[in-house]
């Protein structure tokens, strides 16, 4: 503990010395007051039961004190100044600005000046500035800090809790950053602009917003002039690190690229602070005409608009800010009627809703296309169903259609495979006959010798046409003993053997004349060799 207190005399510890390198390194300058609401919002429930507010501030910001004396003591934090209320203006030296870039992960090259004299003249705009970025961020207390305090203390920091969110964290938020209409981000031209703030919270929704803060000093004309200026910024292209060609801003911050033809310009945000002598509700109307051409969408005929390289400019007012947040409906787009929330306003939710019936018609269209595909297809089935049926065979025993089984069965073959030899019965009609053949005793053959030699006694099939044999062409076509068959064609039945004559008589050769020229075959002996082969032999 001695160690600390000699580096740290004050007491302060490394949380609330961290809360004042990441505040004072996005803001430039603020008031303890500022630093402790944005750094531990938990402190100012804790000590909400003081007596007078000048109590209740000096209680909640004492740890924030101490560590920017502390800080003070080390070289990295110094006082500015004091605002117009005499609240004291603190902020970083160089070497501050070097260790904050280690707490908001930036580089040091983009934390701007050290923002020395700002509060030379009461710091009026940065201190709007601030409150806009508090008002931005609602940061809500760390409950966990807040485990032993009353019941009344844990309640009313519960209902901060549970308010609307705001947007992004400190680190989200830059102040004082320059947009180069020339010249280059650390040596800006001359006709460029700077922007009081700017957010980049991408898991809120915000991927990229600029923000001017008015503490309703300037004209409508003069802002005008400073929207211009942002025009020429987001149009200027420079070489990327792939040699290609892109905006500018693009190659500092990452944006999603828009869609075809409704590529938009960032949006601007305008805050106006009731402090100065002009009506921001006289200014804007009159700052709406003379910036028409940079806001101004096309109309399409779904009532939607594209807003392709426009820039959507936005205005609210600090007091409806603070009260609601950047999710109260107190938003007002250039150009739209209503007012709306922050990301509806920086959107474009009629282009979504369209976008999101289009898809839906589209599915719909698919749907029905599928469904009338597979009407089509159930139709076809069908039809070929029935002509299938139709073609289904019929028993000729019995009358009944084939089943699929027996219809394949009965399907001709290729060469080599068996044949059915019931085709134009069905499987029960076959079984029968099969069975009534079976049955039928062999007929009379006449009395054979000791040595006839009889086959199996089943009925013949007729190798052609698979047809089984009538009782008068088995007998035709019998065997007796080792006599050969008197049949010509003994593996045919009556029919095949029948077109088998006919058709040796289309050729020109009947039967008696080939039984003929067989028999003198027979009759005529084989004549010898007359060669030398013979003489020997002989």
């Amino acid at each position: 503990m001695a160690g600390k207190r000699k580096n740290n005399p004050a007491g302060s510890t490394n949380t609330y010395r961290g809360d004042v390198l990441r505040v004072l390194g996005a803001l430039k300058v603020a008031t303890t007051d500022q630093i402790q609401r944005i750094g531990a919002p938990h402190l100012t429930f804790r000590h909400a039961d003081k007596e007078t507010p000048s109590k209740r501030k000096q209680a909640r910001t004492a740890s924030h004190t101490a560590a920017l004396s502390d800080m003070r003591g080390h070289g990295l934090s110094e006082n500015g100044g004091s605002t117009g209320t005499g609240d004291a203006l603190r902020n970083l030296t160089p070497k501050g600005l070097l260790a904050a870039s280690y707490e908001l992960n930036r580089p040091v090259t983009e934390m701007g000046s050290t923002a020395r004299g700002a509060g030379s003249s009461g710091a009026s705009h940065p201190m709007a500035v601030n409150e806009t970025v508090i008002a931005m961020l609602r940061p809500k207390p760390n409950m966990a800090r807040l485990v032993k305090d009353l019941p009344h203390v844990q309640a009313a920091a519960q209902a901060a809790v549970d308010s609307p969110d705001g947007i992004g964290t400190i680190a989200s938020y830059w102040t004082e950053v320059p947009l180069p209409a020339t010249g280059t981000w650390n040596a800006p031209g001359k006709g460029g602009a700077q922007a009081d703030i700017v957010l980049t919270a991408p898991q809120d929704g915000v991927p990229l917003l600029f923000i001017e803060v008015d503490n309703c000093h300037e004209t409508a004309e003069e802002l005008a002039d400073k929207l211009e200026k942002y025009a020429r910024f987001f149009k200027r292209k420079v070489k990327d690190t792939d040699g290609k060609e892109r905006p500018m801003w693009r190659t500092r911050w990452t944006v999603p690229e828009g869609r075809y033809g409704d590529a938009p310009h960032p949006p601007v945000l305008l805050v106006f602070n009731r402090i100065g002598e002009r009506n921001p509700s006289l200014t804007v109307p009159r700052l709406m005409e003379l910036t028409r051409h940079l806001w101004q969408g096309q109309r399409l005929p779904g009532g939607h608009h594209l807003y392709d390289r426009k820039i959507p400019i936005i205005a609210v007012g600090l007091n409806q800010l603070r009260e609601h947040g950047p999710a109260g409906p107190v938003f007002a787009r250039f150009g739209r009627s209503g007012p709306q929330t922050l990301l509806e306003a920086i959107g474009n939710p009629r282009r979504e809703a369209a976008d999101a019936r289009e898809q839906e018609e589209a599915k719909a269209r698919a749907a029905a296309y599928q469904a009338e595909v597979r009407r089509a297809a159930q139709e076809q089935a069908a039809k070929q169903a029935a002509e299938r049926e139709a073609r289904r065979p019929v028993c000729t025993g019995c009358g009944a259609k084939f089943t699929d089984a027996r219809w394949e069965a009965v399907q001709p073959k290729d060469w080599g495979a068996t044949k059915d030899s019931h085709p134009q019965l069905c499987d029960t009609c076959k079984r029968a006959a099969v069975a009534a053949a079976q049955e039928r005793q062999e007929p009379a053959r006449g009395e054979a010798g000791a040595d006839d030699f009889w086959p199996a006694p089943e009925r013949p099939v007729c190798t052609e046409c698979g047809a089984a044999f009538t009782d008068e062409r088995w007998k035709a076509t019998k065997r007796v003993g080792w006599t050969a068959s008197p049949a010509k064609h003994p593996s045919l039945c009556g029919d095949c053997d029948q077109r088998f004559e006919d058709l040796d008589r289309a050729w020109g050769v009947s039967p008696r004349q080939e039984e003929r020229d067989q028999e003198e075959d027979q009759a005529v002996p084989k004549q010898k060799g007359t060669g030398w082969f013979s003489r020997l032999r002989g």
